[in-house]
Formats: C-alpha cells, sequence, structure tokens
C-alpha cells in the first residue's frame, strides 16, 4: 500500500498495446454477435459418470501400438450421431428471413478449433457414416490443419452441429454460443474424480465425472426436448457398449 492508503503494484508498468481486429477473427467476432444477439439461448448442464468409458478407452489405446491414440471426442461423437436419428431437431438450421427450420438428414460435426489466428471450426462430413477409428483420423487431421492455417473453405462449410471442448484446459461448465444457423452447441470440459454416492453399498465411490454443457437456440428447440436429448446422451456416453453397438 502507498501512503494515501491505496495499492501500489510491483515492478515496472508495460505500454498499452492496440491490435486491430482483422481478417478470420474479425468474421468470427461478427459472427457471434450476430448469433448472441439474434438467438434465444438457454444452456442444459449435465454430468456424465464415465469411469467404465475411460478405463475401455486405456484398454484400447494400451494396444494401439503406433497408431494415433484414442481420444474421448471421438467416442462423443459416435454417441451423438447414434442419438440424433431419435431427436432430428437438433441437427437442424434455422432460417431467420424464412422462419423455416430444416432437419438434416446427413449429420455434419463441426469441432471448433481454437488457433493462432482465431476460432476455426472445421467439419467431419457425414460423421454418421463413419467408424470411431475414423473420425478419430479425421479430426485430428483437420486439427492440425487448422493450427497449422492450411485448412480449405469447403473444409468449414455445412456443419449441422457443432462440438466447442475446453477439455485439454479445464473448467467446471461453460456456456458456448450456438454457431448460426445451427440450433445447438455441446460444450466440453475436463472430466475429473468425484465422489459419487452409491446408494447400493451405502457409500461415496470416486468417478470419473465429464461436465457436458448444452447450449440452444429456443427458436426452435424446446427445454423438455433438449433434457430428454441431453440424458439420452449421458446414458450413451457412460457405457461404451451404447456407443459401438
Amino acid at each position: 500500500y502507498n501512503a494515501g492508503g491505496g495499492f501500489s503494484p510491483a515492478g515496472a508498468t508495460r505500454a498499452d498495446e492496440e491490435k486491430k481486429v482483422i481478417g478470420l477473427r474479425k468474421r468470427v467476432a461478427q459472427n457471434m454477435a450476430a448469433s448472441k444477439r439474434n438467438i434465444p439461448h438457454f444452456s442444459y448442464v449435465e454430468e456424465v459418470d464415465v469411469t467404465e468409458l475411460e478405463r475401455m478407452r486405456g484398454d484400447l489405446n494400451a494396444h494401439r501400438g503406433q497408431k494415433p491414440k484414442l481420444t474421448m471426442l471421438p467416442l462423443m461423437i459416435t454417441a451423438i450421431c447414434k442419438l440424433i436419428p431419435q431427436y432430428p431437431m437438433i441437427n437442424a438450421r434455422y432460417d431467420d428471413e424464412a422462419g423455416i427450420v430444416t432437419q438434416h438428414g446427413a449429420i455434419h460435426l463441426g469441432m471448433a478449433t481454437q488457433t493462432d489466428g482465431g476460432l476455426m471450426v472445421p467439419v467431419i462430413k457425414d460423421a454418421d457414416r463413419k467408424g470411431i477409428v475414423e473420425i478419430s483420423k479425421e479430426l485430428g487431421e483437420l486439427s492440425a490443419a487448422a493450427r497449422d492455417g492450411k485448412l480449405k473453405g469447403g473444409d468449414m462449410q455445412g456443419a449441422s452441429f457443432t462440438i466447442s471442448s475446453l477439455g485439454g484446459i479445464g473448467g467446471t461448465s461453460f456456456t458456448p454460443i450456438v454457431n448460426a444457423p445451427e440450433v445447438a452447441i455441446l460444450g466440453v470440459t475436463r472430466s475429473k474424480m468425484a465422489p459419487v454416492w452409491d446408494a447400493d453399498k451405502g457409500k461415496f465411490k470416486p468417478r470419473n465425472m465429464l461436465p457436458l454443457s448444452l447450449s440452444y437456440d429456443h427458436r426452435a428447440i424446446d427445454g423438455a426436448l433438449a433434457a430428454r436429448f441431453c440424458v439420452t446422451l449421458k446414458e450413451a456416453i457412460s457405457d461404451i457398449r451404447n456407443i459401438i453397438l
């Protein structure tokens, strides 16, 4: 504290630095602002017990040799693709001007990817027609191309549902902004061990819990539908048999 009772920061003060918002970062900023301004957002937050799924993933990776390791995202994408036919409105686009909601027949998964040049959303086309290993390989290739600035225009077009993952950073939950004209986006954060009550054994047990945050366009999706989709997704992800069978 200084003599006047105020706080005196230690160390040298750096000069202000201005950076002009241009190019991709400017377009992303404009699109996100328009989405937040025009879409009546609401979010649903859930925790999924992925203890058994992570154990199975570890076993699979232990036998992959030099092949790239499987992450949680390809498993989650596969689960989502299996569920969307039951909830077609989740995989849709909202046309503001025409007042029309189009439910997509195919599932094109956008993957929000942070790069030095700004946020990019490469798209896994026809994800519902691909297996876990193929999705994992394409996801790795698209993410690398995004970080290296080598994505083509077509690689970032046509998404029908988007996933935004902060799993490598942390956090307990967040509320992602819907990527218009899509009507839903899934936010994923890092899983963590937590005590979960086991009613059968009458005690707490350590379980690996994965937080999920889903944001929706309330013009197209009602709260009850969103909740049912989230609960069904939770059940699917908790058991790998629901994903691969």
